[in-house]
């Protein structure tokens, strides 16, 4: 579809008679070692490229050894043909699927670089940029033209070329922003209209969906939100459904950027910076998005060197950085980059935006990825990153890790409990390994306990919010393995009386090895709850609620403990009632107890707990039977 209803080439053709010429002609000017720029991704001036490659097929000695630089490319890349290695030669900012293959065999380079830095060495010399191809909307009354959906390093090729070659395209938008030379400032036009490159994500998947519903417990209303490309951005993006005024400063406008501004859930109205504004750099999208940004105040592109600014989007308040990686390592560093010593992608923007954003005020890190690779051999999280790997992101960069098994939070956290924390979210499978791979490297504990397995798996499904009396509402869960360090914390802040009724017991200590018996649980034989409220990024255990199974009785005895400040608030009976649903759900007839008798809260508890009870009082303890009824029946006061 043509955005703009021209008759393009007949137009520019009378209107700039001394900029248009023959290609070929053109082309006679690129010289021997000439530096070749090439517009980015969706935006690569398609028949510019294809003319210039049959232009040296007709001519083969034109020129020698042009290196051409792009940062990535959807398209043809025929200048990465070894056919041409005599003419040619890629330098990539970031490798793609059309030059992965050439760069590996030594046929073409990488130059590792965060996006930001890029313009910069074309401005200040580092690389002298000879010549430029790009591609742009049609010049408007005034003489200007948009480069439309790609600005990011284009804008400073074309500012520091020697000279600038334009295929205008009337299928390209006019985009709002820092997107408009003057075609005073090229030196030829190609009118030739064809459309645009298309980016065609997969379909996100049920694994990419299941990330997204995780982020999006992450991402608050009003944050200012980045995502990167593919199939788990879009399946982000659709989990945000239910959010508020969310805001954009990113690099890649999406399809899912365009959609979730079109329902009005991205209005821009809280950015700190740019309000009312979404500001990308470059967009991979589908025709129709394309239309969305022709001629729409709302957007603006950006130079990468704004957009990727560390400091521009430390400027952001509450920002959200969403990137994906190929692994990560249990220390909590990652790569984005290569799989051992195979070039895959590159830095691109991923770093500028995480670094940026943990200095951001409620700036939020997030890095997803699936817990195997596609075909489900291997694990994406890994002992230690193999050798030969581009860290992409430091120990210091991270703040959580999400896969479809969970949320890892490593902000603040110790060697241990990272490694504790990413083994909870690994797939099932591969757990096991991972243990033992810690333990050999001194990660974790030697004596760390683990039961592998279904029996030994987070179950999700338990998970559920409760009011209780202050109207707080309050995540129950069950307990993790990685759970440990707040369990300490926990039991650690309760008063000697509160530690004394739960354990009936003078023993004031937690250490590891009883911790474990709290936190490494076999959910076949018992369950264990804590009711949890997350306060800013820190959680915090109020109460803690479990049973143990006697298969000989069928029944399990049951015990609740509750943080000192929060007792008499509700927390207990919701705790208590959650568990006789469970313990009812397993087919259980009933709990069993132990109550010092001076305990009158806990007994009270039990006696309003709906139960048939029965108690037998033992030196100064009451030991409790209590019967269940014969419905299987939640309590009505979750939510």
């Amino acid at each position: 579809m043509i955005l703009h209803k021209t008759n393009n080439s007949d137009l520019i053709t009378k209107a700039y008679p001394d900029k248009c010429a023959h290609e070929e002609r053109i082309f006679k000017n690129i010289n021997r070692g000439d530096r070749i720029f090439i517009g980015t991704a969706c935006a690569e001036p398609q028949y510019l490229v294809k003319a210039l490659t049959d232009y040296i097929n007709k001519n083969p000695k034109a020129f020698f050894d042009a290196e051409v630089y792009h940062v990535w490319t959807l398209g043809v890349a025929p200048y990465a043909d070894e056919k041409f290695k005599r003419n040619f030669r890629l330098n990539s900012f970031f490798i793609g699927n059309n030059c992965r293959d050439a760069v590996n065999r030594g046929l073409a380079d990488y130059s590792p670089l965060f996006l930001s830095q890029v313009p910069s060495l074309f401005k200040r010399g580092i690389v002298n940029m000879d010549v430029a191809l790009i591609q742009t909307a049609p010049p408007d009354k005034h003489g200007y033209m948009s480069l439309g959906i790609s600005v990011d390093i284009v804008k400073a090729a074309v500012e520091n070329a020697t000279m600038v070659i334009a295929q205008v395209n009337s299928c390209m938008p006019r985009v709002h922003g820092d997107t408009f030379i003057h075609v005073s400032d090229v030196d030829y036009i190609i009118p030739y209209d064809e459309p645009l490159l298309e980016f065609q994500p997969r379909v996100p998947d049920t694994i990419s969906r299941k990330i997204g519903s995780y982020v999006s417990r992450i991402i608050q209303d009003g944050d200012t939100i980045q995502v990167g490309y593919g199939s788990m951005p879009n399946a982000i993006m659709a989990g945000l459904q239910d959010k508020k005024h969310l805001g954009v400063h990113t690099e890649l406008f999406s399809d899912g950027i365009a959609t979730l501004m079109k329902e009005g859930i991205i209005d821009n109205s809280h950015k700190s910076i740019d309000r009312g504004k979404t500001v990308a750099s470059f967009c991979m999208g589908t025709l129709e998005t394309y239309e969305f940004l022709h001629d729409n105040p709302s957007i603006e592109f950006r130079s990468i060197d704004y957009t990727n600014n560390p400091l521009t989007i430390a400027s952001q308040h509450n920002m959200v950085a969403i990137n994906s990686a190929l692994q990560v390592d249990l220390t909590g560093q990652s790569t984005s980059e290569s799989i051992g010593s195979y070039f895959y992608s590159g830095i691109g923007g991923h770093a500028d935006f995480m670094r940026g954003t943990t200095l951001s005020p409620g700036g939020k890190t997030i890095l997803t990825l699936r817990s195997t690779s596609n075909d489900g051999q291997h694990s994406r999280i890994v002992p230690l990153l193999q050798q030969g790997v581009g860290v992409t992101l430091t120990r210091g960069d991270i703040q959580y890790v999400v896969t479809e098994y969970g949320i890892a939070y490593l902000h603040g956290k110790n060697i241990r409990e990272r490694a504790m924390d990413l083994i909870a979210v690994a797939h099932p499978k591969f757990r096991p390994g991972l243990i033992e791979e810690a333990k050999n490297h001194g990660l974790i504990y030697k004596d760390q306990a683990f039961i592998p397995g279904k029996r030994g798996e987070y179950p999700e499904d338990l998970e559920t919010y409760r009011r209780v009396k202050t109207g707080d509402s309050i995540l129950f869960r069950p307990v993790r393995i990685s759970d440990e360090p707040l369990l300490k914390d926990f039991f650690y802040s309760l008063s000697d009386r509160s530690m004394y009724r739960r354990f009936i017991s003078s023993r004031k200590d937690m250490p590891h090895e009883r911790l474990q018996d709290f936190a490494v649980i076999d959910y076949t034989e018992e369950t264990v709850i804590l009711a949890e409220r997350v306060l800013s990024e820190k959680e915090e255990i109020l109460g803690v609620g479990q049973y143990a199974i006697d298969k000989n009785t069928h029944t399990a005895e049951v015990a609740v403990v509750v943080r000192d400040e929060w007792q008499g608030k509700g927390i207990g009976t919701e705790l208590l009632a959650y568990l006789t649903y469970l313990a009812k759900r397993q087919g259980l007839l009933g709990f069993t107890a132990e109550v010092l008798v001076e305990n009158r809260p806990m007994m009270k508890l039990f006696e309003a707990g709906g139960f048939d009870v029965e108690k037998r009082r033992s030196e100064g303890v009451y030991e409790l039977k209590l019967a269940f009824g014969n419905t299987l029946q939640e309590n009505t006061h979750g939510c």
